[in-house]
């Protein structure tokens, strides 16, 4: 895990997400906090539990990018679910085990490319010598000196050609497994998603192995081989013995639309689904095991962080049990004017270095003035007021809209350079700005 402090980490932070201080330094905090865990006496470190976090904010604040970012420069694996999705067990719906299970299947693919990677001189190894076999495919071992000389010499010399490029060109064919087995949907106790895993293996003799040809490029077939090659080298055993540790010391899960399973006061009807869904994540959020096809994973040092609105709702409405689970709240402030100027030019994928990023594979220099910026800036925070409040998304829809004819003319428009001012943006986007009925459906 990387050895970041708290400052470096709000730093990192601050390259992609505008404002909301207080969250980040809340989560700089919490992934601190397993790094020294990790250095705690193992006796006690059993004993220490993540910080939860729960942030309230309306949506469009970078709740969820502070989660998503904060995982990234953990290394660790993350998954991303709306409460809302899940219903009390007896009702149709997901399971909330399956957020565990959704956890460790991203776990196994990033220490599964990991391994693949430390593997991957012997796989270009093998991966060359595979692709030789194929260019020269009459090859049989001679028995006579000089005509194994003869062929060695051929062979190396079409290493050679290889490794310099000449034969990039050249087309192959190469045969594949398919692995493609026969569906099937089994319900059970785990719910659809969870069922059918081990169909390979209970079926893998039954059903012939088949191959399917596939010709291309020895430039193409090179990347393929030396991919298959290092997926061979990888042992399974160890990337689940490895991905089970990381999920379980390291995992990030990030509960989003909290507020949607808040049971509110005197509610009757769904009110009970929404109170059992409560009742079903707090042992996940407690601490629980759960069965996986890779086996049992715990979740007691998983860091789960929430977030919700709470327009209707208040974080006190969830279940007590619930809200001891999340110690941490941080509450992240909407955005104004002069923060939308700074998410439109500050951060890494800003907006407007996107935009101009677009254009310029068209050959069109894009140019945005200072009081541009400021002009779409302030309408998007003037129609954040009057109509919906969806924070910084709709800027998106702003700048699609400013742009949407040289969009669709860029591909033919003699002149490559496409200066925009102030009057431009109040031009095209007046009118939708001003009048509120076409700012509702349009902006």
């Amino acid at each position: 895990m990387n050895n970041f402090t708290p400052r470096e980490i709000v730093s990192e932070l601050d390259r992609y997400i505008v404002g909301q201080n207080n969250a980040k330094r809340a989560v700089a905090v919490a992934l601190r906090n397993r790094w020294r865990r990790q250095q705690v006496d193992p006796e006690l470190r059993e004993e220490i539990a993540p910080k939860n976090i729960i942030m309230i904010g309306p949506t469009g604040v970078g709740k969820t990018e502070i989660a998503r970012r904060l995982a990234r420069l953990a290394q660790a694996p993350f998954v991303k679910v709306e409460a809302s999705k899940f219903t009390e067990v007896g009702y149709v719906g997901r399971d909330v085990e399956s957020m565990v299970r959704d956890l460790i299947e991203l776990a196994i693919v990033m220490v599964k490319n990991e391994e693949a990677k430390k593997q991957q001189i012997k796989a270009e190894d093998l991966a060359e010598e595979r692709l030789l076999d194929l260019l020269l495919p009459g090859e049989q071992q001679p028995t006579e000196s000089d005509e194994a000389s003869s062929g060695g010499r051929t062979r190396d010399k079409l290493r050679q050609l290889l490794r310099m490029g000449e034969l990039n060109e050249r087309m192959v064919e190469i045969e594949m497994q398919d692995n493609q087995m026969p569906s099937m949907q089994i319900f059970g106790p785990q719910g659809p998603e969870e069922m059918g895993f081990n169909i390979k293996e209970m079926f893998g003799n039954i059903f012939p192995k088949k191959t399917k040809n596939r010709r291309m490029k020895v430039s193409e077939a090179q990347q393929l081989l030396i991919e298959i090659e290092a997926e061979k080298l990888v042992d399974m055993d160890k990337v689940q013995t490895l991905a089970i540790e990381r999920t379980e010391q390291n995992g990030i899960i990030f509960i989003d639309e909290i507020d949607k399973i808040a049971s509110r006061e005197g509610g009757h009807g769904p009110e009970v689904s929404r109170e059992g869904v409560q009742r079903d994540i707090l042992p996940i959020v407690e601490g629980s095991t759960v069965n996986t096809k890779y086996g049992p994973v715990k979740t007691d040092h998983v860091l789960f962080i929430a977030a919700g609105a709470f327009h209707v709702a208040k974080p006190s409405d969830l279940i007590p049990e619930l809200q001891g689970r999340f110690p941490i709240r941080v509450e992240l402030e909407s955005l104004e004017e002069a923060d939308f100027v700074r998410i439109l030019t500050e951060p890494n994928n800003a907006l407007i270095r996107q935009y101009q990023a677009l254009m310029a594979t068209e050959g069109i220099n894009l140019e945005f003035s200072e009081d541009a910026i400021r002009e779409i800036a302030r309408t998007a925070a003037s129609v954040n007021e009057r109509t919906e409040n969806i924070g910084a998304r709709r800027l998106h829809t702003i700048m699609e809209t400013l742009l949407e004819e040289l969009s669709f003319n860029a591909p033919e428009r003699p002149d490559k350079r496409f200066p925009i001012d102030d009057a431009f943006v109040r031009e095209r986007l007046a009118k939708i700005a001003d009048d509120e009925d076409l700012s509702r459906y349009i902006l």
